[in-house]
C-alpha cells in the first residue's frame, strides 16, 4: 500500500513537471470574444491575398524555388507542429509562407496563419536560421494569442464607452457583436502584447530545435540597424530598453525545451 502511494506521488510529480515545461502565459483576454474569430481570420486572409497579388503584379513575389523562400518554409514546417499548445484553433488554419522583395525590414503573421517576410529583414540584418525562427515565432505568437482580435475589441469598447464593458463581457450574451474593419498590417500592439509574443515565440522556436538565445542577438541587430534609420518593423514592434533583459530572464524556461529537441534530433539523425 505504501509503495502504491509513493508511486502515485511520483506519477503526479512527473505529470506536473510535463505540464510546466516551457512558458506559461495564462488565458487570453475574454474581451477578444467580442470580435468573431472566424470573421477576423477571413478578413485577414483577404488582406493577405490582396498583398500577395500586388507583390506578384510588381514582380516582387518570390517564386517557390527561391532559396530564401524555401528556407523560410522549411523553418515554418518545423515550427507549426508546436503551435496548438497556445491556440487549439491553429490546427484548422491554412498556413501560408511567402517572401516579398522589398528593402523593408519587416515580417508578420496575420490571424489564421498567413506569414510574410520581406527580403530586407533577411538581407539587411543577415539573419541566421535561429534568428529567423525567433522573428517567425514572435509573429506567429501574435496570431496564436489573438492580439489583433483583442486590440480591435478594446478599441471599439473605448468608442462605445467603458460603462458597457461589464454588460458586454459578462455572460457572453453579446459575444461576436462587433464589426471587423481596418488594416490588420498597420495594427500596433501593446507593450504587454510584445512581451508575450517574445516569450511565446521563444518557446515555439525552442521546441522546434532553434536556439532561443538568438532572441538576444536579433534585438541587438535590430537596435543597431535602427540607429541608422527608423525600421518599419519597430514602428509596430517597439523595442523597449528592457526587451533583451526580459528575453534573458525567460531563457531558463525555454533552454530545456531546446536541449530536449536537439537530443531528439540527434536520435532521429535529422
Amino acid at each position: 500500500m505504501m509503495y502504491r502511494g509513493l508511486l502515485a506521488v511520483l506519477c503526479g510529480l512527473i505529470i506536473q513537471t510535463a505540464r510546466a515545461e516551457g512558458v506559461e502565459v495564462g488565458a487570453p483576454s475574454r474581451v477578444r470574444n467580442l470580435v468573431p474569430a472566424g470573421e477576423l481570420e477571413k478578413q485577414a486572409g483577404q488582406q493577405y491575398q490582396q498583398l500577395i497579388r500586388q507583390a506578384a503584379e510588381k514582380r516582387a513575389l518570390a517564386p517557390d524555388e527561391h532559396p530564401q523562400l524555401k528556407r523560410l518554409r522549411a523553418i515554418a514546417t518545423r515550427m507549426i507542429p508546436h503551435v496548438e499548445r497556445f491556440n487549439p484553433r491553429a490546427k484548422q488554419w491554412k498556413w501560408e509562407v511567402n517572401l516579398i522583395g522589398s528593402k523593408q525590414i519587416n515580417a508578420f503573421c496575420m490571424p489564421g496563419g498567413k506569414i510574410a517576410f520581406y527580403t530586407g529583414i533577411l538581407d539587411s540584418l543577415k539573419l541566421t536560421d535561429d534568428e529567423v525562427a525567433i522573428v517567425m515565432g514572435h509573429e506567429i505568437a501574435h496570431a496564436l494569442r489573438e492580439h489583433a482580435r483583442e486590440r480591435m475589441a478594446k478599441s471599439q469598447l473605448t468608442q462605445l464607452g467603458a460603462s458597457l464593458l461589464g454588460e458586454l463581457v459578462g455572460g457572453g450574451r453579446y459575444t461576436g457583436a462587433f464589426q471587423i474593419g481596418g488594416n490588420l498590417l498597420s495594427l500596433k500592439f501593446s507593450r504587454d502584447d510584445e512581451a508575450e509574443a517574445d516569450v511565446v515565440g521563444m518557446d515555439i522556436a525552442a521546441r522546434s530545435g532553434f536556439d532561443p538565445r538568438a532572441g538576444v542577438t536579433l534585438w541587438q541587430k535590430m537596435t543597431s540597424a535602427n540607429r541608422g534609420a527608423p525600421l518599419e518593423f519597430l514602428s509596430t514592434h517597439p523595442a523597449g530598453d528592457n526587451r533583451i533583459r526580459e528575453i534573458e530572464k525567460h531563457l531558463p524556461e525555454v533552454m530545456p525545451l531546446f536541449d530536449k529537441s536537439r537530443r531528439a534530433e540527434g536520435k532521429s539523425g535529422r
